[in-house]
């Protein structure tokens, strides 16, 4: 038998992925589950997203913000949290997740507290709002960087920077990026490249590290620092699941040192590229329309109405005339129309007219002493005196019946 003579019994995507989410719901019951926060997203809606992690693996997590709304500490990456939840499917991309109930730090030493302390109070005041922000220059030419004269991330600064644009110009203020004084040292940095005023953009930054070498950045005199720079600061800390003070303050966070010079400086071979891109699209439009304008004059020159400007004349008056008379015909024809509905209507007016209704044998009745034509018997009693207006002439008549039964059609029977 050939195998597509028969189709075997099947599952839908949807019946499978409903059939695992039974399965895994029904075997797993709700647990604690500690981890390391990364990728955190606190969505608009008020969700929250993020995975939790160890050394080994990691699961795509959620809160819901009826569940978060709650909370007595923000969510950061790499805040190591409990979480109550239970394993779950979402069901539109097939993937397992950690839907939390319950999250509370785990192990949240007084770094952290304070970290979560200064944040909040900065944040209050406004300094981490977007509309401060300002936006970095498109082609800069001079970048200042803070940081270690010695350490990784000014070599991949300049590594990076130099080979987008080798033309830039690099000046660094050497600080202290961790340890005692580094804060106030990183403060007095970014002062100071404000006083000089000749860098178009500074970078503030390290490489990665634990919470405490990474607090220098943490600091309330870092933050205050780079909020009151004229100059718009690029904050590149850590590693890209590294978050600090500095982050939200600066007007524009880089995951890495490396990805902060990538996100200041074009690429030269790029921009050249869109240079030579632009100048070969704006040659083809001009070529394309000084054709057009060629074919279009060369149309003119050899066009009927050029050549035979007597007959063009000739054609158009020769229209004007039967416009002409078409609208005389339209408007005689309009008269005619207008002048038979007045003779109409004059013809009603005068079949109504007294006159003619009294020539057809009507006559009109009214009592002697009143002002008003009687309309029905009714109005009248016996002796009273009428008079009768014919088409030729009146009477006077008295009335002595006060009531008649007979009708016209019996009275013109009798006779």
């Amino acid at each position: 038998m050939d195998l597509w003579d028969t189709t075997p019994s099947s599952y839908t995507v949807g019946e499978l992925t409903r059939h695992i989410k039974t399965l895994l719901e029904r075997e797993i019951p709700p647990l604690w589950l500690q981890g390391e926060i990364s990728n955190y997203i606190h969505h608009s809606s008020g969700h929250m997203y993020f995975s939790l992690k160890d050394e080994f693996a990691q699961i795509s997590s959620v809160m819901w913000r009826s569940r978060n709304a709650g909370l007595f500490f923000t969510p950061q990456d790499g805040m190591q949290v409990l979480a109550f939840g239970q394993v779950g499917v979402y069901e539109k991309r097939g993937n397992y997740q950690f839907d939390i109930i319950k999250l509370i730090p785990a192990g949240v030493g007084q770094l952290q507290m304070a970290f979560e302390k200064l944040k909040n109070r900065l944040a209050v005041e406004g300094l981490f709002d977007p509309a401060r922000k300002k936006e970095l220059p498109p082609y800069p030419e001079r970048i200042g960087i803070v940081t270690s004269p010695t350490g990784a991330a000014i070599r991949d600064l300049i590594q990076v920077l130099r080979r987008r644009m080798p033309a830039i110009e690099i000046i660094l203020r050497p600080t202290l990026v961790q340890g005692e004084g580094a804060a106030e040292d990183i403060a007095a940095a970014i002062a100071e490249l404000n006083e000089f005023g000749q860098v178009d953009v500074i970078i503030a930054g390290r490489g990665g590290g634990s919470l405490e070498d990474l607090w220098a950045f943490n600091e309330e005199i870092v933050a205050r620092a780079i909020a009151a720079s004229q100059i718009p600061v690029v904050s590149a800390v850590g590693h890209e699941v590294d978050f600090t003070i500095a982050d939200f303050v600066a007007d524009l966070r880089a995951p890495t040192p490396s990805a902060a010079a990538e996100m200041v400086v074009p690429e030269q071979a790029q921009l050249r590229a869109g240079i030579l891109e632009t100048l070969r699209h704006q040659q083809l439009l001009l070529s394309r329309m000084i054709s057009a304008e060629k074919n279009r004059l060369a149309g003119l020159k050899s066009s009927y109405g050029l050549r035979r400007p007597q007959d063009i004349l000739k054609q158009r008056h020769q229209r004007l005339d039967e416009l002409a008379h078409t609208c005389e015909r339209a408007l005689r024809h309009t008269l005619e129309s207008k002048r038979s509905r007045v003779e109409a209507l004059a013809q009603r007016n005068h079949d109504l007219a007294p006159d003619s209704i009294l020539n057809r044998g009507y006559s009109l009745v009214w009592k002697v002493g009143s002002h008003h034509f009687i309309r029905s018997a009714a109005e009248l009693n016996p002796d009273d005196v009428i008079g009768v207006q014919f088409a030729s002439g009146q009477i006077a008549a008295k009335v002595h019946l006060k009531k008649c039964n007979k009708t016209i059609t019996d009275l013109f029977a009798e006779k």
